[in-house]
């Protein structure tokens, strides 16, 4: 039989079918039993109530429980090694923030690897990095700040919540690019790190946005600028760094979805659907915005190539400012 291109097409079509067939099959009827959340770090932080907020959604729409198991420990290698380790059957997802694409840096052995162990979902959500001073700092913009410690160096020193945080990698990024000499003081958190600023200690840092934004208001910070592509709706007169012509300094905390690798695409893409879905409920996404986050719910492969260009970032500040390696 004479194989024409029509039947060429047809075939190409059947087999196409064929293959994917399995895939389909395994993504029918889930979840057919409850489902597991990773996430790596103790209950009440950013990435815990997003992922509770977002578990409760994902209970309601598949009449199955997506419960929580918080694995806090290592900056986040322990729950994210244990979800590494995970079948990729769709009954465990991790939920992570940004030591994601810090740690495969920072940690001398990590114990995974974000190219091979992970099937990207999406990034439910981001809150950028703001540039803050107590208001006693005489500088008023960006501009005047870099001038004031290119006057003054050794002086003034950046409060951080803690080494490998996105803010602490900010601070060594504009260190970098200006090649100022200013001092780095890490705290156990954001809380305490912001708390010293407020007190005029430590009287500069990047901090994530959402604990800041109120003594913004208050007068007790002032804001010079955010990490981020387009202005925070949490900061909305306050610049970019971009548009104020320093490029290449974005910076977030996500809070990012994902799964064992070897989960099949067809359950990858039904979360993904699902999450971006949720994240933009009205009751969701006010809450969200409430903590300074704002919702996205990007396609898989976009997460993927964010996650990619993320680690190869945060590996050259990582090794131009030569932070020791954790465990090295």
């Amino acid at each position: 039989m004479r194989v024409t291109d029509a039947n060429a097409r047809v075939l190409a079509a059947c087999v196409g079918l064929l293959f994917a067939a399995p895939a389909l099959a395994q993504s029918q009827g889930y979840p057919d039993r409850p489902v597991k959340i990773i996430v790596p770090f103790a209950a009440a932080g950013p990435t815990d109530v997003v992922a509770r907020l977002i578990a409760l959604k994902l209970s309601e729409k598949f009449g199955q429980q997506f419960y929580i198991e918080n694995m806090a420990g290592a900056g986040g290698n322990l729950g994210m090694g244990a979800a590494a380790r995970a079948p990729g059957d769709g009954y465990t997802i991790l939920f992570v923030s940004s030591s994601y694409t810090v740690n495969p840096s920072l940690y001398a052995k990590p114990p995974y690897d974000p190219d091979k162990d992970f099937a990207p979902v999406t990034k439910a959500a981001g809150s950028p990095n703001g540039l803050f001073v107590h208001p006693s700092i005489p500088a008023k913009s960006v501009k005047e700040l870099v001038e004031l410690i290119k006057a003054n160096p050794g002086k003034y020193t950046f409060a951080s919540p803690g080494i490998g945080t996105t803010p602490h990698l900010s601070s060594e990024l504009f260190k970098l690019t200006f090649g100022l000499d200013f001092a780095l003081a890490p705290f156990p958190g954001g809380g305490p790190s912001i708390q010293s600023v407020v007190a005029g200690h430590t009287p500069m840092c990047f901090q994530a946005i959402p604990p800041a934004t109120p003594l913004v208001k208050d007068g007790k910070l002032r804001a010079l600028a955010v990490t981020a592509a387009t202005r925070s709706p949490a900061l909305p007169d306050v610049p970019t760094l971009d548009e104020l012509g320093i490029k290449n300094q974005e910076a977030e905390t996500i809070q990012g979805v994902l799964l064992p690798a070897g989960t099949p695409k067809s359950i990858v893409d039904l979360l993904q659907t699902e999450i971006a879905r949720i994240i933009h409920l009205p009751d969701v996404k006010d809450k969200l915005l409430a903590i300074g986050l704002e919702p996205d719910g990007m396609s898989p492969a976009t997460f993927a190539a964010y996650i990619k260009a993320d680690v190869a970032k945060w590996k050259r500040v990582i090794a131009d400012a030569k932070i020791p390696q954790i465990g090295g």
